[in-house]
């Protein structure tokens, strides 16, 4: 899966992340406005480097056309546990079903990878995304001060063999 088209049939490429898309994605997680505020803590100090691009599965999304070959959003798949890891979406390019198109590919890649199940621990603000695009709750991860002050919602994807 190399290719999709969002809702708004803006083209988008979902292709695996480099070394240099590592500041961008850094930049994407530290600048998201679902973490401002309280939540604040939980990415401050947090960089996603060459090091853990090359260790994980991580996949960008990039704008075709008019983004000019931005990259608009990521995830990381954890293979052992099997786990997703970070899925963001730029706050410019939120409402446009990247988010679906991502987990969409994460699960056609955990698929490829023999897995069955994908744990999520979400943000607290992400729980409905994860309810609407199938994820099922499976529990509560309990807060983790002092990045972490805050209980979060734990979710599965079930991955159905194809």
């Amino acid at each position: 899966m190399s290719s999709r088209t969002s809702p708004i049939s803006q083209p988008i490429t979902i292709r695996r992340a480099v070394a240099r898309d590592a500041k961008r994605l850094t930049r994407i997680m530290r600048g998201s406005g679902a973490y401002e505020g309280q939540y604040a803590a939980a990415v401050a100090g947090y960089r996603v480097g060459p090091d853990y691009i090359e260790a994980h599965r991580t996949f960008v999304a990039v704008g075709d056309d008019e983004d000019g070959g931005r990259v608009l959003g990521f995830y990381s798949l954890v293979l052992t546990p099997p786990e997703l890891d970070l899925l963001f979406v730029a706050d410019e390019a939120q409402g446009r079903g990247l988010g679906r198109l991502l987990v969409a590919h994460m699960q056609s890649e955990a698929r490829a990878a023999g897995l069955d199940r994908v744990k999520v621990v979400s943000h607290v603000p992400a729980e409905d995304f994860y309810h609407r695009v199938g994820a099922v709750r499976t529990g509560t991860a309990l807060a983790n001060p002092p990045a972490v002050l805050w209980d979060r919602p734990e979710f599965e994807f079930r991955i159905p063999a194809e």
